[in-house]
């Protein structure tokens, strides 16, 4: 599903990564561990195509759905629960297309995207949106507050479960459990146990990684090795 060929990286002059040559198969669970600064977050820009390699190269399987957590959260009017649910970019556009089919009256149009909705498990969106949001310890009460309101370490938490709420086949999560409460990473590694396509995380949390993966790669400056 995912290999690197040879790759090299470097930042600022620095080499984080060498002639790496790993390949990661779907449904896999994989950990990345290491120190700080060493580069396992410039390997998920890597994959992100956020960033290019200086030598070799990287092959992801073409279609393949990426859910990547992202580092902020913008203080905006939009309630919790309607955050989480648009993390499904395509149940979104669906319902955008929707609500202007029915604002013009086309109704075959109106059908089809219904169609189209119940495909994407739309209708049960809001339900599941909820599910993720009281894994990760929000009250009930606080579903339709707006993003504003939460303080940071609640926004990474909005942030995991829009992640979470995003069909994806490779999942990569940088350090999940900061600001989660015991509670919540249990929750966050039995979701993780039942997630079906191929997952790579960051964690400095050994037990939780002993909970979630079934390899481990360690990054070590140049080197990056595969363990299972």
């Amino acid at each position: 599903m995912l290999s690197f060929q040879n790759m090299s990286l470097r930042r600022n002059g620095e080499l984080l990564i060498e002639q790496l040559s790993l390949t990661i198969y779907q449904g896999q669970k994989v950990g990345l561990v290491g120190a700080n600064g060493i580069g396992k977050t410039s390997l998920f820009k890597l994959i992100l195509g956020e960033l290019d390699a200086d030598i070799g190269q990287l092959d992801l399987s073409p279609g393949t759905r990426i859910a990547h957590m992202a580092q902020e959260i913008p203080g905006a009017d939009v309630s919790a629960l309607e955050y989480v649910v648009s993390g499904d970019s395509a149940l979104v556009a669906v319902r955008t297309r929707l609500a202007q089919a029915e604002q013009n009256a086309q109704f075959d149009k109106v059908a089809q995207l219904f169609e189209e909705l119940k495909d994407l498990d739309g209708f049960s969106a809001e339900a599941r949106a909820e599910q993720l949001l009281v894994g990760l310890g929000f009250d009930e009460a606080t579903f339709n507050n707006p993003l504003k309101s939460f303080s940071g370490g609640w926004r990474v938490r909005l942030n995991l479960a829009r992640t979470l709420m995003k069909p994806s086949d490779l999942l990569l999560l940088d350090e999940p459990t900061n600001h989660l409460d015991l509670d919540a990473i249990f929750w966050l590694a039995s979701w993780i146990q039942g997630y079906q396509g191929t997952l790579i995380l960051i964690s400095h949390d050994r037990e939780f990684l002993d909970d979630c993966v079934l390899h481990i790669s360690l990054k070590v400056k140049e080197t990056v090795s595969f363990h299972c």
